[in-house]
């Protein structure tokens, strides 16, 4: 039979046998109306909020933080909703990379859409290293020093435009990210992200899990302001399924109930061979894809093999956990010389390392062979090469392809999600 499988803007077409083939796990279908109509009547129904209207009328100014190219966020969808009602108004935009690259221009085009020429003189783009840009607003509960980019926290007002998905040591994306690490110094970013090494610090989960609460308190850290927040889940198309506005936080625990339709998915067994799709937007780089191996795995047998799908079309992103994984003999010999203090990119190093003392990681990606042969995965030029391998050495055991693997959780039939969790 023959499958199609998204790589960077194409789609690549490979041939396996019908005995092979196991499963192509997408996103839940949803029932998706008019987009437009949805975004309005969020805005028309604030979440423990004031309306927009009423947030804006006062305002001395806004600063809108939106998310970088590395997320499918519909920030021109939103953008052409609420345009009418901010165009005369003094407002500024920041894109929130964290510490991801600056976006590119086509980059800049897909968030804005055909509102950048409008804005252009109005966007900053932040930048996590430049400390002489950042301000300090106190230490979480965790001990992190709360540093936010000098724009947020000098704005009279603030507004959020994001996407709630699931991810993979926060719980989920959307909300109180924005701020950490959405517009955070490096070093406060570094200090939330050594709690990814708690047990808490997983996929769907809030309460109890240190990165979500560290991350929660950077925002509650903002008590000189207004925040207003429009927050949006997006179908397996990504098409507007749902979308709350008002309150930062409330509005978040709206978005976290309809994410589950879409993302918690069930899947008929583990598979031997599981093929991890990453598609665009979020295949910008080896860093941002490991989220789809953590995804991946829950799908997959014991000494199984996990094919990555990437293009990574900027490389490897973030290489420190590249230079922290290449420097061990093998993924154990890491695991037994955890370094302290801990730099940011370890936890990427971990969660790879942890999955390759129990099955193989193979990938197709743009990235040089020998770099990713460093970091104990096995390179392919071609998806099909790939399968055809993993095929010749697993024999008849079946293939499931989980379609945008870095937003889809997979969860066994009849069994609860930490069940399937633990089990791998």
């Amino acid at each position: 039979m023959r499958i199609e499988i998204p790589y960077g803007l194409k789609k690549i077409g490979v041939i396996i046998r019908d005995e092979n083939f196991g499963e192509m796990v997408y996103p839940n279908r949803v029932t998706v109306g008019d987009e437009t109509k949805t975004l309005k009547e969020a805005l028309a129904r604030p979440i423990a909020s004031k309306s927009f209207d009423d947030f804006l009328e006062d305002a001395k100014n806004v600063l809108f933080i939106v998310n970088d190219g590395t997320r499918p966020t519909p920030t021109a969808k939103v953008l052409d909703v609420i345009h009418d009602k901010i165009a005369s108004r003094n407002v500024q935009f920041i894109v929130a990379t964290g510490v991801h690259r600056a976006p590119t221009e086509m980059e800049l085009r897909e968030i804005f859409g055909n509102h950048l020429e409008t804005y252009r003189n109005r966007i900053h783009i932040h930048d996590a290293k430049k400390d002489e840009d950042m301000v300090f607003l106190g230490i979480s509960k965790y001990g992190t020093e709360i540093w936010i980019n000098r724009l947020g926290a000098e704005a009279h007002k603030i507004a959020i435009i994001g996407s709630v998905e699931p991810h993979y040591f926060a719980g989920y994306t959307g909300g109180r990210k924005a701020i950490l690490p959405g517009i955070a110094a490096y070093k406060t970013i570094e200090q939330n992200h050594r709690l990814v090494q708690e047990p808490g610090a997983r996929v769907l989960v809030l309460e109890g899990n240190p990165v979500h609460e560290d991350m929660d308190d950077a925002i509650r850290s903002i008590t000189d302001k207004e925040i207003f927040s429009i927050m949006t889940v997006l179908d397996r198309e990504n098409r507007i399924y749902a979308a709350t506005a008002g309150d930062v936080t409330e509005s978040f625990k709206a978005a976290v109930a309809k994410s589950h339709d879409v993302f918690s998915v069930e899947i008929q067994e583990k598979a031997d061979i599981v093929v991890a799709v990453v598609s665009y937007p979020m295949d910008s780089d080896l860093y941002q894809s490991q989220k789809a191996l953590h995804n991946a795995r829950l799908a997959l047998n014991p000494n199984g093999i996990l094919i990555l799908v990437s293009k990574c079309r900027s490389g490897v992103g973030l290489d420190t956990f590249v230079k922290l994984l290449s420097s061990a003999q093998n993924p154990q010999d890491f695991l037994n010389r955890i370094e302290k203090p801990y730099v940011l990119g370890y936890h990427q190093a971990a969660k790879i390392a942890e999955i390759l003392c129990w099955a193989e990681i193979w990938a197709v990606s743009d990235i040089d062979s020998e770099v990713m042969k460093s970091i104990f995965i096995r390179s392919f030029d071609t998806i099909q090469n790939a399968l055809d391998a993993a095929v010749q050495k697993k024999g008849s055991k079946k293939i499931l392809f989980l379609m945008a693997a870095s937003l889809t959780i997979p969860r066994l039939r009849e069994a609860s999600f930490l069940s399937s969790q633990d089990a791998g």
